[in-house]
């Protein structure tokens, strides 16, 4: 028995012995084949990285990047270049576009006559008496009809028929109630500013959520604090859109009513340039328009982005 005993001892641990060194060969290759897992993993990251990376860059490219410094002027210096350049090269008649150093030149001799800033002066006194009674205006019947009913039904759709007739064609009318004098070519210039600012601001009156008015109803805020907290934020994006329009819809005013007997102006001016065939004094006046109209849209976007500094769009 004990020699049994012993032989199968013997044979056990020889099994043992056996299946030991039949698992270690594998053991081996599984922490060989972890460790080539292992080595090849910081590739796959960077695989990876790299293909995200290349995704931020896609979107990166839908955005239109960073505001190029004085970027509204390349326009307007791309033009002056290439009507010199024609100019220069007897492209154009100089009878009927005068070429860029003769306008200067007919800007320069109206200045030191006294004329242009006598003209320039009395244009501005209209745009700016105009503009602010038709900006006054549009404010306060935007806001009546935007934040009641009543007040909508009894504005808003007077203000749309006013807007389909056109404001030029009121001229005739005017005349006959308020005379030929300065009156009426205020209150032109006034209708001209106030229908884009009433449009625009009753829009964005309109397209508050709904949700803010019920916060504010649940927070318990007054008419007032109701007005200065959601209204006027939710409006000033399209109240500004609409000033735009208005600032330059007081200058394209200006320049028909200025020659509805007018003795002074920028558009006298240019109408009496036309009587005497005067092209170059013609784009003096137009020039200054366009300066004028490029300088106000530049300061309302500037109060703008101010004003409106707390949103994130593409413009900012």
């Amino acid at each position: 028995m004990s020699a049994v005993t012993t032989s199968a001892t013997a044979a056990g641990d020889a099994a043992t012995d056996a299946e030991a060194s039949d698992a270690t060969p594998v053991e081996g290759a599984d922490a060989t084949a972890t460790e080539a897992a292992t080595d090849a993993a910081p590739v796959d990251r960077t695989a990876v990285g790299a293909v995200e990376g290349n995704a931020q860059v896609r979107r990166r490219r839908l955005s239109p990047g960073k505001r190029l410094p004085a970027a509204r002027l390349v326009g307007p210096v791309l033009f002056l270049a290439l009507w010199a350049a024609a100019s220069a090269a007897e492209q154009l008649d100089p009878a009927a576009i005068p070429a860029p150093w003769t306008v200067l030149e007919a800007g320069v001799r109206l200045w030191t006559a006294g004329t242009l800033p006598t003209d320039i002066l009395t244009s501005l006194q209209r745009a700016g008496s105009g503009f602010a009674i038709g900006l006054t205006a549009g404010i306060v019947l935007a806001l009546v009809s935007g934040l009641s009913r009543t007040g909508e039904a009894l504005i808003d759709g007077t203000v749309q028929l006013n807007r389909a007739i056109p404001t030029l064609g009121l001229i005739p009318l005017f005349i006959l109630w308020l005379g030929i004098g300065e009156t009426f070519k205020i209150a032109i210039i006034a209708i001209v500013v106030y229908i884009p600012i009433y449009l625009n601001t009753h829009a964005a009156l309109a397209g508050i959520d709904s949700r803010f008015v019920e916060l504010a109803e649940v927070q318990g805020l007054s008419r007032f604090q109701f007005v200065r907290q959601i209204v006027i934020p939710g409006a000033l994006p399209g109240f500004f859109v609409g000033l735009r329009l208005g600032v330059t819809g007081s200058w394209l005013g200006l320049v028909v009513l200025e020659q509805i007997n007018a003795t002074n102006g920028l558009g006298y001016m240019m109408f009496q340039a036309t009587n005497y065939g005067q092209s170059d004094v013609i784009l003096v006046g137009l020039v200054v328009y366009g300066i004028f109209g490029l300088v106000s849209d530049s300061a309302v976007r500037l109060i703008e982005r101010r004003v409106l500094s707390w949103r994130r769009t593409l413009s900012g």
